[in-house]
């Protein structure tokens, strides 16, 4: 059982209370995030074009990532270790 199965009812419900306060304090952010962007000139397709782009970006990155973590195990090395070999930079 998980720790929240053995937590009484209330206790239950203050946490899912708790949970639903912070996503609408994250809900609130965001839409004050857009408005800023807006604000600034960005239409909602744009915004979500650059999104739309940076999930591409990091499945490319997590592909690229599973790569070279896997070529690492072959050649018993470290990722780290093939970085310089392919020009990649640490913080890459």
């Amino acid at each position: 059982p998980s720790p929240r199965s053995c937590q009484p009812i209330g206790d239950s419900e203050e946490v899912l209370q708790y949970e639903i306060e912070e996503l609408k304090q994250k809900d609130l952010a965001l839409d004050q995030e857009i408005a800023q962007f807006l604000s600034e000139g960005y239409s909602l397709e744009e915004l979500e074009k650059h999104i739309t782009l940076l999930h591409e970006y990091n499945d490319i990155k997590d592909a690229g990532q599973m790569l070279l973590g896997k070529l690492a195990v072959i050649r018993g090395v470290t990722t780290k270790h093939l970085y310089p070999e392919y020009d990649l930079e640490l913080s890459d």
